[in-house]
């Protein structure tokens, strides 16, 4: 017995130590970068953000026409604002309303960058209206906002970007590498009308970029437990997307005879089945590659679950949220409240983790469920994108950037849960990543899509800066 516990203690020793080992050797990744001198924007720029805002170049569902109107209002107010960009640059209208503007570099041998964002915003729930500070098409400036839809998702970083270049070229800068600029009209519905035909349009060019760069990263404050640093999120891929439409129909009937198997009886139960059968959590590209970087940012004990996956993978990933999400969306049927309905249906929305895909994700619906309920795909659905590396010298220019212009803040590589244009560009770009410095916290990230969203003048300076300089430092 005695050599039992012996045993059972050099077994805990040798984990102990194991744990120590990895926790000690994890050092940090963040790159020095030299401080940037920060270029001058007038106030300017915040008239111009707020005229922008006002243009309802609203994506309302996939089968909507776009309000040409609203467009080409916005197309003309671009031409109007950025004279230079327009005088200097090439601007082709892909599938009429999506932008690809081209700034011809002086050497052919470097590969272009491609600088992305959309036109498009979201609609505005009208029982909203009277929760916002003010008008979401007004494009109010107070002290210190910007208020209105696209502020944050995505006419900011479009003015941004265009504002950069118009400084850029007011200085007589010419750039050595060739510079794509491309704004979609329809990210807020798919983009496989715009973006989609854009990254087409290249390809048949034979554009090949060193990196394309797109929103969907953010400066994170407050949000990670233990770091009292900004995190500058760099998302290196985005989880697929995906809705199935379940089915049930049966004969029905009268509500005082119901039969064994009621039909939403049976949709709920499919629904619940699905609920409580989650596909796994996994570590996969590019998590693994977050834990790498954040984990010496943190605390010691949880700096020592980050360096020991092994024995913590499942706290890690669900705190990640590191699987194919369920998530039930919609939900139809009956007519009558004495009446058991013929058929009823539900749409379970899935955004389905790298390595993945959507037949996969229906093979378990199907596994999971009673035959007796039929699934169909419905709506816009795609794959997971590739993940891009952190070993490229793009990665480390863009890490660099951030770090030269915001010494204090942490850089961390991750993966995006939601969709942005940038999954259509892996064809033409070696490498695509997702980050603008949008600084986010608990209030402001339910301000995405939601009441009263606006950026502060402050944060939008650090977006024009971060734009003048990657162009800059590529």
């Amino acid at each position: 017995m005695k050599k039992f516990f012996l045993g059972i203690l050099f077994v805990l020793l040798v984990i102990v130590a194991i744990l120590l080992f990895n926790t000690l050797r994890m050092s940090s990744k963040q790159v020095e970068a030299e401080p940037v001198a920060k270029a001058d924007f007038s106030d300017q720029v915040y008239q111009n953000l707020s005229k922008a805002i006002t243009f309802q170049t609203i994506s309302f569902s996939e089968d909507a026409i776009p309000d040409s109107a609203a467009f080409f209002g916005f197309h003309r107010f671009l031409e109007e604002t950025f004279p230079l960009t327009h005088a200097n640059l090439t601007l082709e209208k892909i599938n009429t309303y999506s932008l690809l503007y081209k700034w011809e570099g002086s050497d052919p041998s470097k590969k272009p960058l491609i600088m992305m964002s959309h036109q498009d915003v979201v609609p505005v729930d009208q029982p909203t209206l009277e929760a916002w500070e003010a008008a979401p098409f007004e494009g109010k400036i107070t002290d210190t906002h910007i208020i209105g839809r696209g502020t944050m998702d995505d006419k900011g970083t479009l003015i941004a970007v265009l504002e950069a270049v118009e400084k850029l070229l007011s200085e007589n800068y010419q750039p050595t590498r060739t510079l794509y600029i491309t704004s979609g009209h329809d990210e807020e519905v798919g983009g496989a009308r715009g973006a989609a035909e854009i990254a087409a349009h290249l390809k048949a060019q034979g554009v090949q970029a060193a990196m394309a760069i797109d929103e969907g990263g953010y400066i994170a404050e407050g949000l990670v437990p233990g770091v009292s640093a900004p995190v500058a999120m760099i998302n290196l891929a985005e989880k697929g997307f995906a809705s199935f439409r379940l089915i049930v129909e049966t004969n029905g009937g009268h509500s005082s005879a119901p039969p064994r198997e009621n039909t939403i009886g049976m949709l709920a139960q499919a629904i619940v089945d699905l609920e409580n059968n989650q596909l796994p959590y996994k570590l996969v590209p590019p998590i693994d590659a977050q834990l790498e970087y954040m984990g010496p940012e943190l605390p010691f004990f949880t700096k020592m679950a980050f360096a020991n996956p092994w024995l913590f993978k499942q706290q890690l990933l669900e705190g990640l949220n590191a699987h194919t999400t369920t998530a039930p969306t919609i939900i139809d049927g009956g007519i009558k409240n004495n009446v058991i309905p013929t058929v009823a249906e539900a749409t379970i929305n899935f955004r389905i983790l790298p390595g993945e895909t959507i037949e996969s994700v229906q093979a378990h619906i199907e596994s999971v469920i009673s035959d007796k309920v039929r699934v169909e795909p419905v709506g816009f659905l795609t794959n997971p994108s590739p993940v891009s590396t952190v070993d490229s010298e793009s990665y480390k220019t863009l890490e660099k950037t951030i770090r030269g212009l915001y010494p204090g803040t942490v850089v961390v590589p991750g993966l995006l849960g939601g969709g942005t244009d940038a999954r259509y560009f892996y064809d033409i770009a070696e490498d695509v990543y997702r980050f603008y410095p949008m600084r986010i916290n608990a209030e402001s990230m339910t301000r995405f899509h939601g009441i009263d969203e606006k950026i502060s003048k402050e944060n939008y300076q650090e977006i024009l800066q971060f734009s003048y300089q990657l162009i800059k430092n590529f």
